[in-house]
């Protein structure tokens, strides 16, 4: 991840550095990733059928179980993606099945920023930070603040019915966000080249510093949370060009294209982010 480190003799120049990286990136195959989710009856898999770039794209499967009470994770895993401090930019290009069923809305997640706080011992154990997801064909998002524990202490803003999302499309999301637990954050996302979300001076994250990982798969979190509804109890998304950087064109999956460098895994560095 990168963060603004200007020099001394800079800031006496009133200069700014910044050191453009793109950190990760991945087109669509199983290869880099650290691990991944498919609980129950899901599935990440590795395809050619529809891609968004290039000839690999992952397909992420999860399928309804009335028989079943746990959680319908179908997710690729990078860790160590951001902490309490730095800032980026993280983009990824995906696509619904074409007969994704909208009606009735249920939620649907396509990415989030998650940690293990079980060591904390206060009743939470992996929570998410940031989440991009769909109610019925509307895109959200939201940042996460305050404590993690009491849970209670625990903030959320989230922003709905940013943009409709097509069924058997590809779309892109980008987001650029300064991760801050105080109102010095600002949080953005685009969604097909179009800034949908553009806040500033709230916090973004919560007090805890420990790294984050970076998850983008289906997450069947309203099966879950509410019950299951309609009649569609197999679920898909594509997921192809995920990437991260210190620049907008770092993590645009229209932009950046396949590189043979042996780029960070663990999303860290030093410079400054582009901001848009």
């Amino acid at each position: 991840m990168v963060h603004f480190n200007p020099s001394t003799l800079l800031v006496t120049l009133g200069l700014t550095a910044v050191q453009a990286a793109q950190l990760w990136q991945n087109t669509g195959t199983k290869s880099g990733w650290d691990t991944f989710t498919h609980e129950h009856k899901g599935t990440v898999d590795e395809v050619k059928d529809d891609v968004y770039k290039g000839s690999t794209a992952l397909r992420m499967t999860q399928i309804h179980d009335a028989g079943y009470s746990g959680r319908y994770h179908s997710e690729a895993v990078k860790y160590n993606v951001y902490r309490k401090g730095e800032s980026g930019f993280y983009g990824f290009a995906f696509r619904l099945q074409p007969d994704w069923q909208s009606n009735p809305a249920q939620e649907f997640n396509l990415a989030q920023f998650i940690a293990d706080f079980s060591d904390l011992k206060c009743g939470e154990d992996y929570m998410p930070s940031t989440m991009v997801w769909i109610v019925g064909d509307q895109l959200a998002t939201r940042v996460k603040y305050g404590n993690v524990c009491p849970t209670n202490q625990q903030k959320i803003k989230e922003f709905k019915n940013l943009k409709k999302v097509t069924a058997g499309a590809w779309h892109r999301v980008e987001i650029q966000a300064s991760w801050k637990n105080d109102n010095t954050g600002f949080f953005k996302l685009w969604f097909d080249g179009e800034k949908v979300v553009e806040a500033y001076n709230l916090p973004t994250t919560v007090g805890d510093g420990r790294y984050f990982q970076f998850r983008v798969g289906l997450y069947a979190n309203g099966w879950h949370d509410h019950g299951y509804e309609g009649s569609q109890g197999t679920r898909q998304v594509w997921y192809d060009q995920i990437a991260a950087g210190s620049e907008f064109k770092d993590a645009d999956p229209g932009q950046w294209t396949a590189s043979t460098d042996e780029y960070s895994m663990r999303f860290q560095g030093a410079g400054a982010y582009e901001d848009l």
